[in-house]
């Protein structure tokens, strides 16, 4: 049996208490803002924000993490945490990456005691990093023998898997066009995780303007389903 395998199902299961079913990363503008209707354009928003966003954000940082974790260099894990936090420049997006990232940090420790984890933890409860989903996803991953691409696929896939069911329910759509766009949405993650091993630290924030933008006049919505 292979337990490294279940272990990252149950990661990206659409029922791990992530808190991601809270946020919509900038999605919720674009609906309120009539630009984001249909399944074809999520579609686009959805491979917008794959390739223009989360490629040079959590993905590229989920790699350099878990580099960082073969080469023994946990120091680097703290540094990454930083740059991830301090490079989200709207406010409702870093505070749900923070967020979310201690409750994966908690959440890792409860089940899987690991060493590293309960460091990280006590680093946050001090103040001294700000906790971040793709270093802890790295740190699990690592910990429990999940080969690197794989882990960054999986990563990028439990991120779109969750903005596609909130949007589902925020345009809102029907369950079976949200998982035909799941499957079309698979050789762009493969292709993202070849882009991500291609990357530099250098590109590590790179994103689209447009995308932060309505990220933070999400704030500003008269009428909110989702925290960012």
């Amino acid at each position: 049996m292979d337990r490294p395998l279940l272990t990252l199902l149950q990661l990206c299961d659409s029922n791990f208490p992530s808190g991601a079913f809270s946020h919509s990363f900038g999605l919720e503008t674009y609906i309120q803002e009539e630009a984001v209707v249909s399944r074809d354009s999520f579609g686009m928003w959805l491979r917008a924000y794959l390739s223009r966003q989360l490629v040079y954000t959590d993905g590229l940082g989920c790699r350099l993490a878990y580099e960082a974790l073969e080469q023994g260099v946990v120091a680097e894990l703290w540094s990454l945490d930083e740059q991830l936090t301090v490079q989200n420049i709207p406010r409702e997006s870093r505070e749900a990456s923070r967020r979310m990232g201690e409750r994966l940090v908690r959440l890792g420790w409860d089940l899987f005691q690991i060493p590293l984890l309960e460091e990280y933890l006590k680093r946050i409860k001090a103040k001294a990093s700000y906790g971040h989903p793709s270093v802890a996803f790295a740190i699990i991953a690592h910990h429990v023998d999940i080969a690197r691409e794989q882990a960054l696929l999986a990563f990028l896939y439990s991120n779109l898997a969750s903005l596609v069911q909130n949007g589902v329910r925020g345009i809102p759509l029907g369950q079976t066009d949200g998982q035909r766009l799941l499957l079309e949405l698979q050789p762009k993650l493969l292709e993202a995780v070849r882009k991500i091993e291609l990357l530099d630290k250098e590109d590590l924030g790179a994103v689209s303007p447009g995308l932060e933008l309505a990220q933070m006049r999400h704030e500003r919505l008269h009428v909110r389903l989702f925290m960012s």
